[in-house]
């Protein structure tokens, strides 16, 4: 599959709807790029895309990078950071921005089920948040957000 970086922006190019958003969304780009890079697997990155972004609220990113990622055909991933637990997944889970997105709810759901069952969390996503029944039912009214309110707009 491939995806259509034509509508993307890069990173230091973005503009928001207006100066406040541009700067938010900078920002947010600051920080998928540092939460990319501070894994070891990280290879150099080509190019860094805005996909689609809401100022403080959700930006997803599209990465390129200049090689395959270790042990993996790989060469992309999304980012996807906010008002929300960062997570990365491989681009080809989703062609679109709107399936990337969609594709974040569905590993995001695995997790507060993982909570609030107290399953095994090894088999879920690992999120750099305290896996408590409170910050699950936190991120499943965010991830209800975006899938009434954000994705549906896409």
């Amino acid at each position: 599959m491939s995806l259509n970086r034509e509508d993307f922006q890069l990173l230091a190019d973005v503009r928001g709807d207006d100066d406040e958003d541009t700067t938010l969304l900078r920002d947010m780009g600051r920080q998928a790029k540092a939460f990319i890079e501070e894994h070891e697997w990280c290879p150099p990155i080509r190019n860094f895309y805005l996909a689609y972004g809401i100022g403080d609220v959700v930006a997803l990113f599209l990465v390129d990078f200049t090689e395959a990622i270790a042990d993996s055909p790989d060469d992309s991933l999304w980012v996807v950071v906010g008002d929300l637990p960062s997570a990365y997944f491989v681009s080809e889970s989703a062609d679109t921005p709107r399936a990337a997105l969609e594709c974040y709810c569905s590993i995001m759901d695995d997790w507060v089920a993982a909570v609030v069952n107290d399953t095994d969390l090894e088999e879920v996503y690992p999120l750099e948040v305290e896996p408590t029944e409170a910050n699950a039912r936190e991120l499943q009214s965010r991830l209800d957000f975006l899938r009434t309110e954000i994705i549906p707009e896409m």
